[in-house]
Order: C-alpha cells, then sequence, then structure tokens
C-alpha cells in the first residue's frame, strides 16, 4: 500500500514538473508561431516585446495562457500617428495541442486588463481598424487562426470612436466587459455585464450624453446565422437611473431591423435629476429628494438610406422635488408629462407633445406647455409663464461667492405655422421684464445694479410684415459707470430697425465679477451709438435712407489668454460710424511687444452683418517703429523650438493695407524701411511693390500668398535683389544653402530678378522639392576661396594658380524646376582661362556640373613640356590651349573632381597634345558635354520622381496637420477622461484612472 501511494505521488510529481516546463520548453516554438501569424495577418504596426511575455498552463488549465505587457497597434499612413490599441497587459487562451500539432492554432479566451483603443474613420471612409491584409486567392497566404473564444474579460479599458464620415464622436472611460459563451456555435446564448463611464457622444455637433456612468447587465441570445441578436430582461443604468431593454436587432445586408422596448426600472424623481448636468455632482448623494417619475418607450423598424424606425418615448413626473442639504430652499411641486413619437418611417415627422410642465422655485411658479406637430411645417403651440426671484436662486443652488437680486418676469404663447416659403410664423405674445438686477460678486466690492432688461416680441397675425422685437429698455450700472439702450425690429419682410445704445462698459470690473479661466481682460470701451433703417436698403445700397451715426472708443485695453499668450494691448482706438462705413481715426497698440498704429476704413459693414455671404471691405493704413513676427510663432511641444504655421486667410475680407515698418524681425533676418501694399481678396493675400533693406541690399517683391487649400499652400512672387550680400544671404536663407552651396565661399554682393514659386510646409518654409524660377543672377565683383571644389580641382589638375577665384561681372542664367537649379552653359573666365560651365544642383544638395576651360600647355608645368619633347613633329608649344573638361559631382561638401578624357592629367594632356597633331583631331570636350548631357537627363529624372514623392509626403503630412483641430477634440476627450476618472467624485463609488498611452516598439 505504502509502495502505491509512493507511485501515486511520484506520476503527480512527475505531471506537475511537466505542467510547469512546458510553457518553457516550447516558449520559442509557440512565440514564433503566434509571431509568424500576426505577420501574415496583421497590416500594421504591431509593437511588443518578447521580454514582456509569459506563458502559463495554471490560469486556464487545460488550455495555455499566454500574457502580454505593454502590446500596442499602430496604424500605416495615414494612420501612422495613431494608436489603434495600447494595452497594459493582454492575455490570450489556446488550445494547447493545437499551437503544437496542429494545421490550425485554436484562439479560446481574451482577457485585457488596462489601455486603450482609438478608432479613428477620416471623411473618405478610410478607417485604423482596417488593418487585415486583403484576402488572397493563395490559400496559403490566409491567417490560420480558429476562433473557440468561449470567453472575453475586459477591465479598465478607454474607448474613443472618432467617425468623421458620419460626423459621431464618443469616449468611454473605465470599460468594464465580461462575456461567456459558445463562440463557435451559430446559436448561443451570451451572458454580458458591461460598466463605462459615457464621457462625451455627439452626433452632427449635438451632444446627446456626456459625464454619465453607464451599467448593463443582460443575456444576448446571438443567431449568426441570421446576425440578430436578441436581448432579453436586463438590468442597465445611466447614473441612478434605472431602465430595461429587451427585444432584438438583426442586420443584413443593407438594412438593420430594430425591435426594441425599453422602459424605467424601480425609478424615483431622484432617478432622472441624477441625469441633469451640475446636478449629478459631489452633494448629490446629499439631496433631498421626493416624487415619482415613469419611462418607457420603444425603437421599432427598419433603418436604411431612406427608412427611420418608429419610435415613441414617454416620461412622466408627478410631485417631483429637490433640495440641496444646508439650503433652505427646494424646487418642489415638479410636474412633468412628455411625449416623443413618431409611428412612420419618416424622421420629419416627429411629434413633440409636452402638455403639462410645471414646477416651483422656492416661492415662485413656472409652468407650460409645447406641442410640435412635425419638424417640416413646425405646426407649434406652446406656452411658458412664470416669475423668478433671483435672491431665492441663491438658497435653492449652491452658488458660493455671488449675491443676486432683482425679479424676472416671462409671459409667451406661440401658436401657428413656421413656413419661410409662404412668409408665415407663429403668432407670437411674449414679454420678458427683469426689473431692479443686482449681481454682487465676493470677489469685487461693488455691485452691478440696476439691472434693467424690457423686451416684448409680438406677431398677432402670423404674417412676417406684423413682426416685432421691442426691446425697448436695457441697461446697468456698475462702480459709477452705466450703459443703457434700445432696440426695435419690425416686419421680417423689410427688417426695419432703430436702436440706441450709450455708455461705458469697464472691461476689468466686469471680469472680476465673471472670471474667465486663463483670461485677462482689461479696459474701458465707451459708445454712443444710434441707428435706424431696413435691410432692403442696405440690399440695394440705398446709404443715404440709413441713419447710422455715432463713435466709439476704447481706452487701456489688454487682452490676453492660453490661445493668446503674447497679449494685446490698445493704449486708443476711436471710430466714428456713418450709413456706408465705419472710420478707424485712431488706433494706438502693442500687439505682444511690438508697437502699431493704424488708420483706414470699413465699409459694406451693414451687409456683412446682416447677410450670408457678404464681403467686409476696407482700407487700412499701418504703422510700426519695430514688429516682431517671431513672437507669434507657436511653440512646437516636440522641439522646444518656435515654428510657423500656415496663416489661414479669410475668404469674405476685400481690404487694402499699406504697411510702413521702421524694423522687422522675421526668423533670423532683420528687416529695415519695410513699406508696401497689400491685398487681402477672397482668401489670397497679394503683395505689391514691397520693398525693405535686408542682408546689406535692398529687395522689391510683387506676388502673392495663396492658402485656400491649406494641406497646400502656394506662393509666387517676382523679386528685384539689388546688391544683396552673398555671404549674409547663405548665412540667413535655407534656400540659398541648399541651391546655391557655392556661397559659402563667396565674397561680394549680388543683384537679381527672379520669379520664383511654389509650396509651403505647414512650417511656412518653402518646400524646396516643389519650386520653380527662372531668372538672371549678376555678380558685379566677388572672390571664391578656401571651397572643397577649388582644393579638389587643384588637386586633380596639378595647375598652381586655381586656389583663389575673382569673379567681375558675370551673368548668370539660372532655371529653378522641381526643387533643382539649373545653370544655362555661361562663358566666363576661371583663373583667366576661358571656360564654359553648366550643371544643376538639386534640392537634396547634390552637385553635377561640368567645366570646360581651355588652359595653355605651360602652365601644366615641366609634365606638359616633357610630353611635347616627346611628340615628334609636334607643332604644338607651351602655349597650346588644352581643353580640360572637369566633372563636378556628389555634394558641396563632399564633391567628387573628375576629368572627362582621361583617368589622370597626365593621360589627359597625352591624348590632347596627341590629337593636336593628328589628323582627327578630336574634340574632346564635345565628347565630354555630350556624356554630361545624358547624365544630367538621367538625374534631374531621378529628382523629378523623389520631387513628387516629396510633395506627395508633404500633402499628406499638411493633411494630417489640418485635421489636427478635430484631432484636438481626441485629445481633449482623454484629457477629459483622465481628469474625470481620476479626479470625480460618484456617489458609492471609487474614483478610477486611465492610464497614460505608454506604448514602446519592441521586437516584432
Amino acid at each position: 500500500m505504502k509502495k502505491t501511494v509512493y507511485i501515486v505521488l511520484a506520476i503527480f510529481a512527475f505531471l506537475l514538473v511537466a505542467l510547469i516546463a512546458t510553457p518553457f520548453i516550447f516558449k520559442d516554438k509557440i512565440i514564433e508561431r503566434v509571431d509568424r501569424e500576426i505577420a501574415q495577418s496583421v497590416n500594421a504596426q504591431v509593437h511588443y516585446d518578447f521580454r514582456n511575455i509569459s506563458l502559463s498552463v495554471f490560469k486556464r488549465f487545460p488550455d495555455i495562457s499566454m500574457t502580454l505587457r505593454d502590446f500596442g497597434i499602430t496604424g500605416n499612413p495615414p494612420f501612422q500617428n495613431d494608436t489603434l490599441v495600447h494595452v497594459d497587459q493582454f492575455q490570450v487562451d489556446f488550445n494547447l495541442w493545437s499551437v503544437l500539432f496542429a494545421d490550425t492554432p485554436s484562439l479560446t479566451g481574451i482577457h485585457l486588463d488596462g489601455g486603450s483603443i482609438y478608432v479613428k474613420v477620416l471623411e473618405d471612409g478610410r478607417a485604423n481598424y482596417d488593418i487585415t491584409y486583403p484576402s488572397q486567392v493563395e490559400e496559403t497566404s490566409e491567417s490560420n487562426f480558429e476562433i473557440g473564444v468561449d470567453l472575453i474579460e475586459v477591465n479598465n479599458l478607454t474607448f474613443i470612436y472618432d467617425d468623421r464620415e458620419l460626423d459621431y464622436f464618443m469616449a468611454l472611460g473605465n470599460v468594464q466587459l465580461a462575456g461567456k459563451g459558445n463562440f463557435t456555435a451559430d446559436v448561443y446564448q451570451l451572458p454580458l455585464k458591461m460598466e463605462a463611464l459615457i464621457a462625451d457622444i455627439t452626433y452632427e455637433g449635438t451632444n446627446y450624453l456626456r459625464n454619465k456612468d453607464f451599467k448593463g447587465n443582460t443575456t444576448v441570445d446571438v443567431d449568426m446565422g441570421n446576425m440578430k441578436f436578441a436581448f432579453s430582461d436586463g438590468d442597465f443604468s445611466l447614473n441612478d437611473f434605472l431602465f430595461d431593454l429587451y427585444g432584438f436587432v438583426a442586420m443584413s445586408a443593407s438594412d438593420i431591423e430594430f425591435d426594441l422596448n425599453f422602459e424605467g426600472k424601480d425609478n424615483s424623481f431622484r432617478s432622472i435629476l441624477s441625469l441633469v448636468p451640475g446636478i449629478y455632482s459631489e452633494s448629490f448623494a446629499g439631496l433631498k429628494t421626493s416624487g415619482t417619475m415613469d419611462f418607457n418607450g420603444f425603437f421599432r423598424g427598419i433603418y436604411n438610406d431612406s427608412s427611420f424606425p418608429a419610435f415613441d418615448i414617454n416620461l412622466n413626473v408627478v410631485d417631483g422635488m429637490f433640495q440641496y442639504p444646508d439650503l433652505p430652499r427646494p424646487v418642489s411641486d415638479v410636474q412633468l408629462a412628455m411625449q416623443v413619437v413618431n409611428t412612420t418611417d419618416n424622421l420629419d415627422l416627429t411629434k413633440v407633445n409636452i402638455p403639462t410642465f410645471s414646477l416651483n422655485f422656492g416661492s415662485n411658479p413656472i409652468s407650460g406647455n409645447l406641442l410640435l406637430e412635425n419638424l417640416v411645417t413646425y405646426d407649434i403651440d406652446g406656452r411658458l409663464v412664470g416669475k423668478l426671484n433671483l435672491e431665492e436662486l441663491t438658497s435653492i443652488f449652491p452658488i458660493d461667492g455671488m449675491a443676486l437680486r432683482g425679479m424676472l418676469d416671462v409671459n409667451a404663447t406661440a401658436k401657428g405655422r413656421y413656413d419661410s416659403i409662404a412668409n408665415m410664423i407663429p403668432a407670437i405674445n411674449a414679454k420678458m421684464l427683469l426689473s431692479n438686477g443686482y449681481i454682487k460678486s465676493s470677489e469685487y466690492p461693488a455691485p452691478i445694479e440696476n439691472l434693467n432688461v424690457s423686451a416684448n416680441i409680438i406677431n398677432t397675425s402670423g404674417k412676417m410684415a406684423d413682426f416685432l422685437v421691442d426691446l425697448s429698455n436695457f441697461g446697468f450700472e456698475l462702480d459709477d459707470e452705466a450703459i443703457s439702450g434700445n432696440l426695435k425690429v419690425a416686419d421680417f419682410d423689410l427688417l426695419k430697425w432703430d436702436g440706441a445704445v450709450k455708455g461705458t462698459i469697464d472691461l476689468g470690473k466686469m471680469m472680476a465679477i465673471f472670471p474667465m479661466e486663463n483670461t485677462i481682460m482689461e479696459g474701458k470701451i465707451s459708445a454712443d451709438l444710434n441707428t435706424k433703417g431696413s435691410y432692403k436698403d442696405v440690399e440695394l445700397e440705398r446709404f443715404d435712407r440709413l441713419d447710422t451715426r455715432g463713435e466709439m472708443s476704447v481706452e487701456q485695453f489688454y487682452f490676453t489668454s492660453y490661445d493668446l499668450p503674447q497679449g494685446i494691448r490698445i493704449n486708443e482706438a476711436k471710430a466714428d460710424f456713418t450709413p456706408s462705413r465705419i472710420n478707424l481715426t485712431k488706433f494706438d497698440s502693442r500687439v505682444g511687444e511690438s508697437p502699431l498704429t493704424a488708420t483706414g476704413f470699413l465699409s459694406n459693414y451693414m451687409n456683412f452683418f446682416l447677410k450670408e455671404n457678404e464681403t467686409l471691405k476696407g482700407q487700412l493704413a499701418l504703422q510700426s517703429n519695430r514688429f516682431n513676427v517671431n513672437q507669434w510663432m507657436t511653440e512646437s511641444e516636440s522641439t522646444e523650438e518656435n515654428s510657423l504655421t500656415v496663416i489661414e486667410l479669410p475668404t469674405n475680407i476685400d481690404f487694402t493695407m499699406s504697411v510702413d515698418a521702421a524694423e522687422v524681425i522675421y526668423d533670423n533676418l532683420n528687416l529695415k524701411q519695410v513699406k508696401g501694399n497689400m491685398t487681402l481678396k477672397e482668401g489670397v493675400l497679394s503683395f505689391r511693390e514691397a520693398s525693405m533693406a535686408a542682408l546689406g541690399g535692398q529687395l522689391v517683391m510683387n506676388g502673392s500668398y495663396d492658402p485656400r487649400d491649406l494641406t497646400a499652400p502656394k506662393f509666387d512672387f517676382n523679386f528685384n535683389v539689388i546688391d544683396l550680400s552673398i555671404a549674409e544671404a547663405f548665412d540667413k536663407l535655407n534656400t540659398v544653402k541648399v541651391l546655391a552651396p557655392v556661397a559659402e565661399h563667396l565674397t561680394g554682393k549680388f543683384s537679381t530678378k527672379l520669379d520664383f514659386s511654389g509650396l509651403l510646409g505647414q512650417d511656412m518654409m518653402p518646400i524646396l522639392s516643389s519650386l520653380d524660377g527662372k531668372g538672371v543672377v549678376r555678380v558685379l565683383e566677388a572672390a571664391f576661396q578656401n571651397s572643397p571644389l577649388i582644393q579638389g580641382v587643384t588637386s586633380l589638375t596639378r595647375l598652381n594658380d586655381t586656389n583663389t577665384l575673382q569673379f567681375r561681372n558675370l551673368n548668370l542664367p539660372i532655371e529653378i524646376e522641381d526643387g533643382m537649379l539649373s545653370l544655362k552653359p555661361v562663358d566666363l573666365r576661371l583663373w583667366d582661362y576661358q571656360a564654359n560651365v553648366q550643371g544643376s544642383t538639386g534640392f537634396d544638395g547634390s552637385i553635377n556640373y561640368l567645366v570646360n576651360m581651355q588652359v595653355p600647355a605651360g602652365r601644366f608645368g615641366a609634365q606638359a613640356n616633357n610630353l611635347l619633347a616627346t611628340i615628334s613633329g609636334t607643332e604644338a608649344t607651351t602655349s597650346t590651349l588644352i581643353p580640360v573638361a572637369i566633372t563636378l559631382g556628389g555634394t558641396y561638401g563632399s564633391p567628387k573632381v573628375g576629368l572627362a578624357g582621361g583617368n589622370s592629367i597626365e593621360s589627359l594632356l597625352t591624348n590632347a597634345l596627341r590629337s593636336r597633331v593628328s589628323s582627327e583631331r578630336e574634340n574632346l570636350q564635345a565628347r565630354a558635354t555630350e556624356q554630361f548631357k545624358a547624365t544630367e537627363d538621367s538625374i534631374k529624372s531621378e529628382l523629378k520622381t523623389r520631387a513628387e514623392a516629396l510633395q506627395d509626403s508633404a500633402k499628406r503630412e499638411a493633411e494630417k496637420k489640418v485635421s489636427e483641430t478635430k484631432d484636438r477634440a481626441v485629445e481633449e476627450a482623454k484629457n477629459v477622461l483622465k481628469g474625470v476618472l481620476g479626479n470625480r467624485v460618484r456617489p458609492a463609488a471609487k474614483p478610477d484612472t486611465v492610464k497614460r498611452d505608454t506604448t514602446k516598439s519592441g521586437n516584432n
């Protein structure tokens, strides 16, 4: 017996050791198999590190579990900067036998713990989740995974869905999900649990849910053959609002069929309050509530391009009440009945009916009703009546640091149809009166008082011509300063108005009472304006029938914000108004550190403000002693350097501007006496006779900057450059460094007339591969020395007078195409030798030049004399001209200098001298030129191909930059999730955290 026990224990120990050792024995094989399957299946960058992989047979025996930490997937272009998936810890379970011995490994479980998923769909429908390779005809190219998953677990996941094709955005945080089922079967049940923070759900610019806790627990009946998913009774909640959802969703090839029913479960008035923004806060747990609530409805029918499901949503609240802890007054007697219904498949026939709505704010009753028959003719019947004592608000809602007084009286009715074609509007009788308003903030000693607003909106007949808005009085006082006014608008056909405003506002005091985060604003705005007229006269430009007169002034204004950290200060500004224009008579300001004054006028301003698609016209004269453009560059977080970004110009502005600046600092340039005229029209900025002193000379330019396509902003200029320093141009201008690197070792000045065009990158610098131009460069006198090219030529030719070059009266014809500068063949003297030079410099820094020189044989020294003596019957002497063809390749900093017609100067001289006495008399330089041109054509073709590729790449990068405005919304959502999950206090819940994306590239 004892022996049997030992044998059993030994066998058990052996099996235990085998189970522990098996993953390690076969780890390399398992990892190699998984890695191979990923490479065959996934068209994306998969980031993981073998050192972060562990294997176990105990987690889900008899399956083997592979756990991977810091796993991520990043898309290929155009999604190369978007992390589709990042997982802190990712576990997959496999059938061990299938991995080791079967042809098809079987995946049985998925476990995700911590991480983020970012799904992005572009406007053209391309999606970053589309990372599988297209199916191939060859069977061997398809993935060999078998999916036999029976368990899915997700913990602490952040999920963002950004669909720009549908204009739909959803951000979820702290997602918890668990599901079990026989996922390989066609029909099975899936018990499912899920929790998440709904940070944001927005569709077509309208936000539907924000900052809500969701929980769900249900069983889904899955029918994969018919793509039908049925929900049995379950428990769902949004914050404290509980509801049930049952029915089914079926997805065919083109339609989605819904048959869903929902209803509230065990809810009270408190439940619906938890969905109201601002109420569901830290103090919600202590909120006193009473009252009943009922909620139910259905969503039933076909959804496709032409049909929308019918629905019926009902909400009823009876005897609702809530009161904040430690505040004396409640909101009580809340009665609400609401139905949103559509029994057709046309969403426009939706009906909204609120027959009952009433509540008491403390002792102030408010009641109303609304019936909206449809979304086509907008037949409406509504009423809102109530009085509100503002002083009681602070005893109902927690409003810290603010004292309110005054009475707000509202009485409004609307009944009828809105039809813009038939010129019909509902009959309206609406009155609002705010009397003796008072606002006192603890942040400022003086109150806003005598705040009065009296407004009436009246239309008894339903005709546009009988419409009247009468804002007969509005105004307030603040610290001995007051502003008041009135406005009357009548007849919606002619849009007649008559109004006035007079007084002063101290912005610094207003900001102390109503502060704005990260914003400072100070100064006084004074106005005394009267206006009277009709829009019909504006349309017909009958300005003599309009009467808009008065003046407005600004004193000691200062504004700075997070988006404008440089700040703008207006010491004094004055404008007077006439019916046809606004005259800016004085404008003394400092934008950032740069002083700026201006005068001018604006015209067509009435059309611009009152009508769509109108253009504001104007003329401005701008002056500055010193304007620093660098201060308005944007800071790059990645490089911590300043760089410009593409400046978008408005298309509805038609301005003519004259500029006069004594000094302008731009990038590393110091520009003096900057003068010129600019025109901004239809989104294009044009320059005319813009002149400046720079780089030791004078520059005059005409041309345009066109950013209408933000992904490919264009420029097209004509430059007249007079006596610019060659050395300074090389030091300050990157284009010169690339296309004319020879300028590094040149001293002197140059002039040119050059037509120059191309594309700008997102840093507002020219894309070198896009440049085109044509002109002539004139050099009066220059010296060229200490150059790698000269050193190379001296070393090759062994000429003893080539260390320095002097140039006089050079005229160099150049062309630039696709970023390649070409020098047309030009005759000049090099080292007192007659020469012809041609070639090109590429945007990649490459050079390719041919120098054909005629050098007297005697200049080559003893080697030439010896050769002369050995050639029988020669007529050559030391003055005989030797054709020397020198090729310059490589880059300017590392040139490759060669000889055409010989491998060395000795062979060149021998061939040249023999050709002088032979009957063939070969033209060595002609042959060298022919060979050079063939090589140059090949180089140009290659560079053109590269230029097109680089421009395409730049455009894709620009498209990404342009889309960053939407990407910012994603980043803001991520920040909201981090902040809310990290800091938000939720009733009966522990704050959660979201781990930052720490995806690292490992071996893959």
